[in-house]
C-alpha cells in the first residue's frame, strides 16, 4: 500500500479529531466550513493521484438519486494513510452531515448532505405509509407541476403542512410528491434566490440544482430535478 506525505497526513489528524479545541468547539459541533472541506478535498486529491483516478467512495446503485450517489468512504482514505478518522462532523463519526462528492468523472469536489432533512424525509413516510395502507392513493395535495403535488396534511392528521428546513437559507421547504407517491424537497425558493444572486449561463433543459451545489458546502439532496423558464426554477418533465 502507498504511503503518502506523513506530515500532510498528521495536520489531518489533529485538525479532524478536534484535539486542538475544547470539546465546545469540536468540529462536530460547528456547521460544515471551508477548511473541512478543504481538508477532505485534498485527501480525495490525493487518493486518486494514489490509486490510477479511482475515487474513494462508497458502491451505491446506478439508479441512486445524483446527490447521494457518491458518499465519500473514509475507510479507503484511512487504508491510503490519508486520513486518520472522518471529521467529527461526519455521519460516520455520529454526526449529521454526509460528505459527498459532485462532478466525479471531471472535476471531484466534496459537498455534504444535511442529514436532518432525512430524518425529517423518514417522519412523512412513516405517515404515509400508515394512511396507504387505509387508501389506494398517496395524499395527494394541490397539484403543483405535472405529476407533482403537496401533500394533503390534513388526511395525514397534521394540522399544518410539514416542510424541512433548508441548509441554505434557514427557509421552510415544503414536500412533494410524486404521482408513485415519493416525496422530495421543493428547492423552488432557495434555486430562485441563487438564479438572482451568481451568475449563470442555464438554459431551458440544463439541470439547475447545480447552481446550489457549487456555490454553497450543501448539496440539494432529495430532490428532483429543476430547469429554468423564464428566468425561475421549474420542475423537469417526467420523461416517458
Amino acid at each position: 500500500m502507498k504511503r503518502i506525505k506523513p506530515a500532510f497526513i498528521l495536520g489531518i489528524t489533529l485538525l479532524l479529531t478536534g484535539c486542538l479545541y475544547p470539546e465546545d468547539r469540536l468540529a462536530k459541533n460547528q456547521v460544515p466550513n471551508e477548511v473541512q472541506l478543504q481538508t477532505v478535498q485534498e485527501a480525495v486529491v490525493q487518493f486518486q493521484e494514489a490509486s490510477d483516478g479511482l475515487l474513494p467512495i462508497k458502491t451505491r446503485h446506478s439508479d441512486t438519486p445524483i446527490f447521494q450517489k457518491y458518499p465519500v468512504d473514509f475507510e479507503k482514505l484511512r487504508e491510503y494513510n490519508l486520513m486518520g478518522r472522518a471529521p467529527g462532523n461526519s455521519f460516520e463519526e455520529g454526526g449529521k452531515y454526509q460528505y459527498v462528492i459532485i462532478h466525479p468523472e471531471t472535476e471531484p469536489t466534496v459537498k455534504v448532505i444535511d442529514l436532518r432533512m432525512a430524518a425529517e424525509l423518514r417522519k412523512m413516510n412513516t405517515l404515509i405509509e400508515i394512511y396507504r395502507n387505509e387508501h389506494i392513493y398517496p395524499p395527494f395535495g394541490k397539484q403543483v407541476a405535472e405529476g407533482i403535488y403537496r401533500l394533503n396534511h390534513e388526511s395525514l392528521g397534521l394540522e399544518t403542512e410539514p416542510y424541512v428546513e433548508s441548509p441554505y437559507s434557514g427557509q421552510p421547504l415544503p414536500i412533494v410528491l410524486n404521482v408513485q407517491g415519493e416525496i422530495f424537497i421543493d428547492y423552488s425558493r432557495d434555486l430562485y434566490q441563487a438564479l438572482q444572486k451568481f451568475e449563470h449561463e442555464y438554459e431551458y433543459g440544463d439541470d439547475i440544482r447545480y447552481i446550489l451545489a457549487e456555490n454553497y458546502p450543501f448539496v440539494p439532496a432529495y430532490s428532483l430535478p429543476y430547469t429554468i423558464q423564464d428566468g425561475e426554477p421549474v420542475f423537469m418533465e417526467p420523461q416517458s
